[in-house]
């Protein structure tokens, strides 16, 4: 496809960055399914505009990653908007600030959600430089604003947190009283002084929870006959997630702010959304989730919300209204599923349907299934077990190939006032996790492994203490296959090594026997449930036939990710070595998935290297629903290096795989031969504190990381990011031999 896309584009993009080669066929792909013809001419034009600005390519790739998803959100006239705002920008003596600027467009035009609004918020920045900048000489200023980069920097969480009225008196207060105190007014528009911080709750608008909160204790009491403690949570500081409402034994979590919305005071959102989760906590019951898609979950959990729902209302009908005006209302047909992903967008059509008998939709499956629920709802309460049906049928009956697509439609799917469903689910079976890249692996994804779109993860900049969101953009693919054989030709290389960690592997199995009960095949008879079943056949009642029962292994529970740097560095051939750094890593990796095979534990390989922040490619070489066949041997042998190391991206990518997995014991290796850099990079420290970042993330989810590194001058950054969870191999050629025992000695 980028065949046909990259001559007559690429040609209108007047700009001459290499940078932009690598990802212009994905901001291509991606414009041209939003924008039309006018406004792919815009774009370039626009893109085109902003590289002779002369502030380098940083600009021109922000804006032809971000437009289109902006342009999703606002309208495609945004493009020439931001485009001459960019050109305006550039003109004045605060140039500098632009790169930040741009980063943080994407964030501020998802929550304002309108171009009148943006133009507000251009004229709010350009009134707050235009007033900071300083004049020595004449009427014209000669020094940039010293605080634009900083509020720019925290534009994204101001902007989650005040309207643009309260913006707009937010920063006429910093600068009415530090105009003239440089250090002052950074600190100010940092959110570093206590007064910027008291001026900020003034300008908060909306529904406090702090403000509300014996009131919301007492409704909880009054209506739902219980006392819950309830524990707010910020919008502002933790927007990758996207925190929803939830309950568990420790409390219930809901927002710190509600905004009115839709005609809903936000006071009485709180109440929805307590409601709801009251509902939960009264209705709801558990049930197993190991046999269940992530898309059936989806659908039952829709289903049993609207459940829930419908006993809340009969016991307080003026819930429903309040419900109704809360539930978005999708536009049926508003999804293209030759494109997209309809199936969200049919089910939350669904559960509007089940609230509001004025839905308005007229698909007959819709209709059937609404009927089916209403039958049900009649004869009692029913129950989770038996509603789940209900989902389950539905996507069942709806499915189509396009459900598959990584472009999910959004729109209107959102209810933000019910929780998350993690009360719903319990699992009990020892399996992995669904992971979207491991299943339904088709030759269509093997030919065309570009194909998914980026996933956006923060930076962490030292220097002012805080992230970049959505920094770095890390493209995922399947890595090509070589010639299988080729390992294991390796493999009998190491014959005598392999012996050797036989014997150790053997130690490490696990020695525990568990009984597995109710079996109908088994090794051995259940006397007391073969009993039991001989008096309920003596007695004329139905015998129970799992009279059996069979043993297992327990005690060893663990999940292992291996991540490779496969930078261009790795190409090269260590002194004194016969094999190239990549070869001896082909060697130790094929060594280390044999012995891990041997011990069954849960176990995946990627590899990564980037070109810039903008391309970071992260390649998929085994999954951990994968055996040790040959298509495993395959990748590990076409493996092939090139490129730089941004370490913290791709372990934050990996930590996103290995944290889906149920295990006791989550350990994520990185085997590389250099500190993290990348070309994009002037300081050599920012990548070190972002990886070492990443590391301090990975162990607050539970995640111990452990880096091999193969670079003899390592010690001079490597205790700077992994503390002691580290190795130096100074002696390459004994990476194969070393690897798979110390793998041995970080699972035992």
């Amino acid at each position: 496809m980028s065949e046909d896309i990259e001559p007559p584009y690429r040609e209108k993009l007047s700009c001459g960055f290499e940078q932009i080669d690598p990802v212009f066929d994905q901001c291509m792909l991606e414009a041209t399914a939003v924008l039309s013809e006018q406004g792919i001419e815009a774009y370039l034009a626009g893109a085109s505009l902003i590289c002779k600005i002369g502030r380098g390519v940083e600009p021109v790739l922000s804006f032809l990653e971000d437009t289109p998803a902006i342009a999703t959100h606002i309208g495609e006239e945004v493009v020439e908007l931001i485009s001459q705002t960019v050109w305006k920008f550039s003109r004045t003596i605060n140039g500098k600030a632009i790169p930040v600027f741009m980063q943080t467009l994407l964030p501020v035009s998802r929550r304002l959600g309108d171009i009148a609004a943006l133009q507000s918020y251009f004229d709010i920045i350009f009134d707050m430089m235009e007033a900071t900048s300083v004049s020595i000489h004449g009427h014209h200023a000669t020094i940039p604003s010293p605080s634009l980069p900083d509020l720019l920097d925290k534009i994204p969480y101001l902007i989650s947190q005040l309207s643009l009225a309260g913006l707009k008196n937010w920063i006429n207060y910093g600068i009415r009283f530090y105009s003239s105190h440089p250090e002052r007014q950074r600190d100010f528009f940092s959110l570093q002084s206590a007064d910027s911080l008291a001026i900020l709750q003034r300008e908060r608008h909306g529904t406090l929870f702090y403000d509300h909160e014996r009131k919301l204790n007492l409704y909880m009491q009054g209506l739902w006959q219980t006392d819950p403690q309830l524990v707010p949570y910020s919008l502002g500081f933790d927007e990758l997630r996207k925190p929803q409402p939830y309950f568990d034994n420790l409390g219930v979590r809901v927002p710190d702010v509600y905004d009115d919305i839709n005609g809903v005071t936000g006071i009485d959102r709180y109440r929805a959304s307590l409601a709801h989760m009251a509902a939960h906590a009264r209705w709801t019951r558990p049930i197993i989730a190991d046999n269940y898609s992530p898309f059936q979950r989806m659908a039952v959990e829709f289903v049993e919300d609207a459940r829930v729902e419908t006993l809340a209302i009969r016991q307080y009908p003026g819930l429903r209204q309040l419900f109704i005006k809360l539930h978005p209302r999708p536009v049926e047909g508003a999804c293209n599923p030759e494109t997209q992903s309809c199936l969200r967008h049919r089910i939350a059509m669904l559960s509007l349907a089940l609230l509001d008998p004025d839905h308005g939709y007229t698909n007959p499956d819709l209709l059937e299934f609404v009927d089916r629920f209403n039958a049900i709802m009649e004869t009692g309460e029913s129950s989770t077990k038996e509603i789940a049906s209900i989902g389950l049928s539905y996507v069942a009956r709806t499915r189509i190939q396009s459900d598959q697509f990584s472009d999910v439609f959004f729109d209107n799917t959102e209810i933000d006032y019910r929780d998350d469903n993690r009360h719903m689910w319990q699992y009990i079976e020892d399996g992995d996790e669904e992971e979207s890249f491991d299943d339904n692996r088709s030759s269509t994804q093997e030919e065309e492994p570009e194909g998914l779109p980026p996933r956006h993860y923060p930076e962490w900049d030292y220097h002012s203490q805080s992230y970049r969101p959505d920094w770095v953009s890390v493209y995922e693919s399947l890595h090509p296959g070589g010639n299988a054989k080729d390992i294991d030709k390796l493999l009998e290389k190491h014959n005598a090594l392999l012996k050797r960690m036989k014997q150790i592997l053997e130690l490490l199995k696990p020695q525990n026997y568990v009984r597995v009960r109710y079996q109908e095949e088994g090794s051995e008879l259940d006397l007391d449930i073969a009993i039991r079943s001989l008096i309920d056949l003596k007695s004329g009642s139905q015998p129970d036939t799992r009279i059996n029962m069979s043993h297992r292994h327990d005690g060893r529970d663990i999940a292992v990710m291996l991540l490779l740097d496969l930078s261009e560095s790795t190409n090269d051939i260590p002194q004194g070595a016969t094999q190239s750094i990549l070869d001896l890593c082909k060697e130790s990796t094929s060594l280390l998935s044999w012995s891990v095979e041997q011990l069954g534990d849960k176990f995946a390989i990627a590899g990564f290297h980037s070109n810039t922040r903008h391309d970071v490619r992260y390649h998929h070489i085994k999954g951990f629903s994968e055996q040790w066949n040959d298509s495993v041997k395959g990748r590990i042998a076409g493996m092939k290096a090139g490129y730089s190391t941004r370490m913290g991206a791709a372990m934050r990518h990996a930590s996103h795989y290995l944290e889906a997995q149920k295990a006791d014991k989550k350990l994520l290796l990185i085997l590389t031969d250099g500190e993290p850099a990348d070309i994009d990079v002037d300081d050599e420290r920012l990548l070190i504190e972002d990886t070492h970042k990443s590391v301090q993330e990975l162990d607050q989810k539970g995640i111990y990381s452990y880096c091999i590194t193969l670079d003899p001058n390592a010690d001079d950054y490597v205790n700077d990011i992994f503390g002691n969870q580290h190795m130096v191999i100074d002696n390459v050629s004994k990476l194969p031999e070393k690897l798979p025992a110390l793998f041995a000695s970080l699972t035992k």
